[in-house]
């Protein structure tokens, strides 16, 4: 069994902060959530209407079935899968364009965030801060979290997400 001890001298203090918190609950994290939920809702509306329009297809292509000639049901059945791939395709690129979006606005919010938490920290003489994640226990008065929310809705002002 391994133990680590950490020595801390008594004049060193130690904080926490829970990141997701503070980029779920700002001001600016809440406008970036609604901005990707804006986003998600306009592709959810166009993918439901392609989605309807494929199954209207393939329901009538079934039914033509016994009556098409084999070759040309071949070819209408080739034709519906094309269209069902591209349809996959296209979805999840857009998935992926969302989740880029997301990532690319999260790194800017942390990029203002940084320097807020480093202020924070040489400001209150905090020699170290821990993301709350890792903390199994911990007290209360530790939490940065709040402060930190609190710095980040006076100093930032609504981003221009892309």
């Amino acid at each position: 069994m391994l133990f680590i001890t950490l020595s801390v001298n008594s004049h060193s203090q130690i904080a926490y902060i829970d990141i997701n918190f503070v980029l779920s609950t700002s001001k600016v994290g809440n406008a970036l959530n609604k901005y990707i939920k804006e986003i998600s809702d306009e592709y959810l509306i166009n993918y439901n209407e392609i989605e309807k329009n494929l199954i209207k297809k393939e329901q009538e292509l079934v039914a033509q079935q016994n009556i098409l000639d084999k070759s040309e049901f071949e070819k209408k059945l080739s034709k519906l899968s094309k269209e069902i791939n591209k349809y996959r395709s296209d979805k999840k690129k857009s998935e992926e364009s969302l989740n880029k979006i997301k990532l690319k606005n999260t790194k800017e919010i942390l990029k203002l965030l940084n320097p807020i938490i480093t202020e924070y920290v040489n400001t209150n003489a905090i020699s170290l801060v821990i993301p709350k994640k890792n903390i199994i226990v911990g007290k209360k008065n530790l939490d940065i979290t709040n402060d930190i929310i609190t710095l980040l809705n006076e100093q930032t002002t609504i981003l221009n997400f892309e």
